[in-house]
């Protein structure tokens, strides 16, 4: 079988709640860190609402407009290097509210995808302050089918397997996950990888944002559930090269998905 090989990279970053300033001249940094650090990546994924953090008391009065500043930058940076980019997630205003975004931009600085988290973490209080998405998150990275969940969605299984059964090989996942949950954290990644057959990208972010502190340990799994890249709890570009070829070899050894007996299901309940 051939290989499609791809190189991502994840850029763990602190993010100063309530100052998008700040954030956007770190992730700017970053992103050149990425292009100038030896071979180039295919793909570059950011953190949950890195633009904003969680200052959801001030939220309506920080948060891109339309995403038209994240979408400015990310179409001329991913043009001028030829890079794909999963802009993690922003709080985005529109007219409906404000939203806790992605939006992905291939080589060629067009959108190729967009996804609004559809699963408010209540624990923070985002329904309060946040609207929620009415559609899944599907886009393709040259040419290859991916899903697009953001933090707490990884909770719910059935968004990852519907992704997989729409054809998505590999699973990006922004994410402000805090500590003391690292055990949750790595448990459901591994999970959605295993049960889904298929490569799981998280990014998550660091440092401490008022009594909340972030543990980092953004991962790449494979689709047997191997870790084959984890960061620590510091900021940093985490780079690993995946072969998407992988997963239709997992998916021929081990057919859940013609196994599957979905008559008997009930999601409903």
């Amino acid at each position: 079988m051939p290989s499609k090989s791809m190189r991502v990279a994840l850029l763990q970053m602190h993010i100063e709640a309530g100052r998008p300033e700040v954030n956007f001249s770190k992730l700017e940094g970053m992103l050149q860190a990425a292009v100038n650090g030896g071979a180039k990546p295919d793909v570059i994924v950011f953190p949950e609402m890195w633009n904003t953090g969680y200052a959801l008391d001030v939220i309506g009065d920080i948060a891109d407009e339309e995403g038209e500043r994240t979408r400015a930058m990310m179409a001329e940076f991913s043009r001028r290097h030829a890079v794909n980019i999963v802009a993690g997630s922003i709080a985005e205003k529109r007219d409906a509210g404000v939203f806790n975004t992605i939006r992905v931009f291939d080589r060629s600085g067009d959108e190729a995808g967009d996804y609004d988290k559809i699963h408010l973490f209540r624990l923070m209080d985002e329904e309060k302050h946040l609207q929620p998405g009415g559609k899944i998150g599907r886009t393709t990275l040259d040419g290859e089918p991916a899903g697009l969940m953001i933090c707490y969605d990884i909770r719910f299984p059935e968004l990852a397997r519907t992704l997989a059964l729409q054809g998505a090989k590999l699973l990006i996942v922004p994410a402000e996950w805090p500590n003391p949950r690292l055990h949750h954290w790595r448990t459901l990644l591994t999970a959605r990888a295993i049960e889904n057959q298929m490569y799981v990208i998280a990014c998550n972010r660091t440092g401490v944002s008022g009594s909340t502190s972030f543990f980092g340990h953004s991962m790449v799994i494979d689709p047997w559930g191997e870790v084959i890249a984890e960061a620590g709890g510091e900021e940093t570009v985490l780079t690993a090269d995946i072969d998407l070829s992988l997963v239709d070899e997992v998916r021929g050894r081990i057919p859940v998905f013609e196994d599957r007996r979905p008559a008997l299901y009930d999601f409903g309940k």
